[in-house]
């Protein structure tokens, strides 16, 4: 998998070209929260859930039904505080924010793969090109020398093109704002 690090700086990436700047922070935070939701799943490792099973790591919470599921439930509380913000807008950042995790995790050269289709299909699948360290489970595990060469992956295919994804969402929105401006 990928870390819990670099699922939320992607979430966050994501919700740069969803949310406007007056968006509130809770939307952020649900979206950030949306895209590590899908690891609780390393729970059932306590519980005897084998890797591999429907519940296991990477299975069904990993999958695309789950991210529409959880993106549901998200859109609707948010939209019920904030009932400015637009539903299909929430929906979809938490979609795509939620669906980028199991993306992320098979991008990563370990595992199982991911459950993309669960519950429908259980196979598990890579994506053709892995160039993401698998990030190891346990905080204990994580600050180690292999921790440290996970993050080191993680900010050189995750970090820097979510921060140039965020800059070219930024211009976008700047040169939007002066066309609109500029027309009146």
């Amino acid at each position: 998998m990928a870390s819990a690090i670099s699922h939320a700086v992607a979430a966050f990436g994501i919700g740069s070209a969803f949310n406007s700047t007056k968006q509130h922070r809770l939307v952020w935070v649900a979206g950030i929260a949306c895209s590590v939701i899908p690891d609780l799943d390393v729970i059932g490792f306590r519980f005897g859930v084998h890797y591999a099973d429907f519940w296991g790591h990477r299975g069904f919470t990993h999958s695309l039904v789950f991210a529409a599921l959880l993106a549901g439930v998200a859109a609707v509380a948010i939209h019920r505080v904030y009932a400015e913000t637009r539903q299909l807008r929430l929906f979809l950042y938490f979609f795509v924010a939620t669906a980028s995790h199991g993306f992320l995790d098979a991008l990563t050269d370990g595992g199982l793969g991911v459950a993309f289709f669960s519950p429908f299909d259980n196979h598990r699948y890579f994506l053709p090109w892995r160039p993401i360290h698998v990030s190891p489970i346990g905080l204990s595990r994580f600050f180690s020398p292999r921790g440290v060469a996970v993050l080191e992956s993680e900010i050189i295919w995750i970090w820097l093109p979510t921060a140039l994804f965020v800059l070219l969402m930024m211009a976008w929105r700047r040169g939007t704002a002066s066309q609109t401006a500029s027309s009146r």
